[in-house]
């Protein structure tokens, strides 16, 4: 099976990806404006407003809608990830990472405007995303049932158990912890989340990624103040590597690059798809505000905390650097540690023995945990998609179904696989990814419209609101004259 596995990721992760996603983000961000740069301060003031509280929400806030996607994406892939970015495409791979992240935002604004846009409203909670798009703004319902079939089986089936992976690697490693009681424990308080449904999963995503995000970087930052005359050098590696320029690293120029992108895209997940199901997820008064809050969320995800783990491994020269061809290694600065949380272990060790294991184990357990939750609440919107409206009945046992199907997914990851889970976490993200980027480029021009009627509005003065009929926006004016 996992011989099929990797052929798939193959075609699917081939070199017209890495164009596709570089394209399509150079793309949005030029016929948008530039909006990650322009409209930076305001994606502040919009997460940061004051929420109404009526009683009767019927979805995330935007402080919500962005700790989703923050407990989403700031997951094992920004210290494992990152570690594995390094061993096969040297300091290099992290320009790249950069780079895609910065383009992605304008990706990110695109896909979550247009599932803000296309939201419905069902069992009084909204709900969003590509699949909605899809169907209204394309007009082609096999296609979106495709993406929700691939939501479900990527986010839903083969990704949960990679994060369960590497946090009962990590406990076990730093405190010995038993792996089966692991897994159990975050399976056990998964379910109590889930359980909570929408108003459980915003407050508890709020708190936890807050929390964690702050410990983690302020952490981190105090271990890069100890080597501090170091970062001159690591930025001039990361540039030189990324252009072949350095002697050291020129031979995996490419590598940099796919593995730049590749841990790019499960890190920030901008063109995913997933981002949009949290903004159709959201109240919102505009669908640009939602696009503009998960702009944000890619900003934190990749720019900050990547970039953070990425300077935390290269200033205390943690990382050894692997040539996918030969096998051999062209840097070796820690012998016997394999790429992934070790790098970052072994970097924090080097300024506080014997602190790296535990901080690394609780980070992992906290960022893991998080993003099992969101890719709960993202699968599930993609089931809903796919379930009858009008049966209540089938849609609740359904549901039902699907969470202990989830659960059983997550505590897959105890097991001894960690090669198949990541070849299985990459082929479910390759594919929705695919599926996104064909058709938020397709509907990019309602995208454009939708920023553009809401910076008319902010120049005016008027009060913001959002009409899609005033914009020619298909099939997407429903659910907005209930909002205003």
């Amino acid at each position: 099976m996992m011989n099929v596995v990797n052929w798939l990721n193959g075609i699917i992760w081939s070199n017209a990806l890495v164009i596709a996603f570089f394209g399509v983000g150079i793309w949005f961000t030029v016929r948008l404006g530039f909006p990650q740069i322009r409209h930076f301060k305001r994606m502040w003031k919009i997460v940061l407003k004051k929420e109404s509280k009526d009683g009767n929400q019927k979805g995330f806030s935007a402080l919500q809608s962005l700790a989703l996607t923050v407990g989403g994406r700031v997951g094992v892939g920004n210290i494992a990830g990152i570690a594995v970015a390094i061993l096969y495409g040297g300091p290099g791979a992290i320009f790249w990472m950069g780079l895609l992240a910065m383009f992605g935002q304008a990706t990110a604004f695109m896909e979550a405007s247009l599932g803000s846009a296309y939201k419905v409203e069902v069992e009084g909670q909204f709900r969003g995303g590509p699949s909605d798009y899809i169907e209204k703004g394309l007009g082609q319902k096999w296609y979106a049932i495709l993406f929700a079939i691939s939501t479900v089986i990527g986010l839903g089936i083969c990704v949960p158990g990679l994060q369960t992976y590497n946090t009962v690697e990590a406990m076990n490693n730093a405190f010995g912890a038993n792996k089966y009681i692991v897994g159990a424990i975050i399976c056990a308080l998964l379910l109590y989340i889930i359980l909570g449904g929408l108003k459980r999963i915003g407050s508890t995503m709020q708190s936890l990624s807050i929390f964690m995000t702050s410990g983690y970087l302020l952490f981190s930052i105090v271990i890069i103040a100890f080597n501090i005359t170091a970062i001159p050098h690591v930025i001039y590696i990361i540039f030189s590597s990324a252009f072949g320029a350095n002697a050291a690293f020129g031979g995996v120029i490419g590598s940099a690059i796919t593995w730049g992108v590749k841990r790019g895209i499960y890190s920030n997940e901008a063109g995913m798809g997933s981002g949009a199901i949290a903004a159709g997820s959201a109240e919102t008064i505009h669908p640009a505000e939602q696009g503009l809050v998960q702009s944000l969320s890619v900003f934190i995800d990749t720019l900050v905390v990547c970039m953070i783990t990425a300077s935390l491994i290269l200033v205390t020269d943690s990382y050894n650097v692997i040539n996918e061809k030969t096998g051999e290694f062209i840097v070796e600065n820690v012998p016997g540690i394999e790429g992934g949380v070790g790098y970052v272990q072994a970097a924090i060790d080097s300024i506080l023995p014997g602190i790296g294991g535990a901080f690394v184990a609780i980070s992992i357990f906290v960022f893991a945990f998080t993003s099992i939750v969101a890719f709960y609440y993202y699968s599930e919107s993609a089931l809903v998609y796919i379930l009858p409206k009008d049966n209540s009945k089938i849609m609740k046992y359904s549901i039902w179904i699907y969470r202990i199907v989830f659960v059983g997914a997550t505590y897959i990851g105890v097991s001894d696989a960690g090669a198949a889970l990541w070849n299985l976490a990459d082929l479910g993200i390759g594919l929705m990814a695919w599926l996104n980027l064909i058709a938020i480029f397709l509907l990019s021009k309602h995208g454009v419209s939708i920023l553009k009627d809401y910076e008319r509005q902010l120049k005016t003065g008027e009060k913001i609101s959002f009409d899609p009929e005033k914009i020619g926006l298909p099939n997407a004016d429903k659910i907005w004259k209930k909002v205003v």
